[in-house]
């Protein structure tokens, strides 16, 4: 069975994001390391740290992945936002390790202007300088493939080669697989021989293995359309039959898997998380067609 969670919130304490994970079920949680919509939080206390590793370890979660801020933008020609992102994406790995955990998931950033390659140099600048700053910790960044709206990189596999191939530290960066974000850039998932020529164009590229976490979120747009709008599982235009595929690939069955679809509560008053989190473990034990 694969292991699934969902990304919470972090709203009155870190260990209230491991309490809501486990009310809807999750085996695994992600969340943000602070508020995305402010560059400075408050620090880390020991005391914070150690009820959300206590809250982890009472409610058996596994994987605690972070999320950077969206306000990060390590693409920016702008050099005082670079420095300004660099500066804060630095923070929150800070931060991460203060949690306890492993992985930051990323945005590479938009470059705003001139070309891609100006932008993919840029973030590759700005990670050999994070990585020179946090040489003493143990978290490990993955850049997560994005949708591609306006100047946003990481929607070619390409991009995401390369960041890695231009890592001073490969051994702590991989990749985050969104399923929209896949979708929106323009990569299909149905039918079947589409799913597995995408597997095959990412690992041909990237590398299976440098996927170390997914994020599940169907598509309310279509293949190639490039916009962000992430749907509950099975109701946008992947549909149902992607999901099943991937959380049956005996490959990806000890990768985590987080849900980032809309919260609140269905139709019929289940919150909506469970909701998601019950029907893919339904996709991951329906016999194939």
């Amino acid at each position: 069975m694969p292991i699934l969670g969902a990304h919470m919130s972090i709203a009155g304490g870190y260990h209230l994001a491991a309490e809501r994970a486990a009310e809807v079920g999750c085996d695994c949680v992600q969340i943000f390391t602070k508020p995305t919509t402010q560059w400075r939080s408050p620090p880390i206390s020991p005391e914070q740290a150690r009820q959300f590793q206590e809250a982890l370890h009472r409610y058996s979660l596994q994987h605690p992945y972070g999320h950077d801020s969206y306000l990060v933008n390590l693409a920016s020609p702008k050099k005082r936002l670079w420095k300004k992102s660099i500066d804060a994406f630095v923070e929150e790995l800070h931060r991460a390790e203060l949690l306890g955990l492993p992985w930051l998931v990323f945005h590479p950033g938009a470059y705003l202007e001139g070309e891609v390659s100006d932008g993919l140099n840029r973030v590759s600048m700005a990670l050999k300088e994070v990585f020179r700053q946090i040489t003493g910790l143990q978290v490990g960044c993955l850049v997560e493939t994005t949708a591609g709206q306006g100047t946003t990189l990481g929607y070619r596999f390409e991009h995401l080669a390369e960041l890695l191939a231009r890592s001073p530290a490969p051994e702590r960066m991989g990749v985050c697989f969104d399923t929209c974000h896949v979708f929106a850039a323009g990569y299909p998932l149905s039918p079947r021989k589409a799913w597995e020529a995408t597997l095959q164009e990412f690992d041909r590229i990237v590398g299976l293995q440098q996927i170390r976490c997914f994020h599940l979120n169907d598509s309310l747009r279509p293949c190639g359309s490039r916009v962000d709008r992430h749907a509950h599982i099975g109701q946008g235009q992947i549909g149902r039959e992607p999901f099943r595929w991937l959380l049956q690939d005996p490959r990806f069955q000890q990768i985590p898997m987080y849900l980032e679809t809309p919260k609140g509560t269905a139709p019929d008053g289940q919150d909506w998380d469970r909701k998601n989190l019950a029907l893919l473990r339904q996709l991951a034990e329906e016999k194939p067609n």
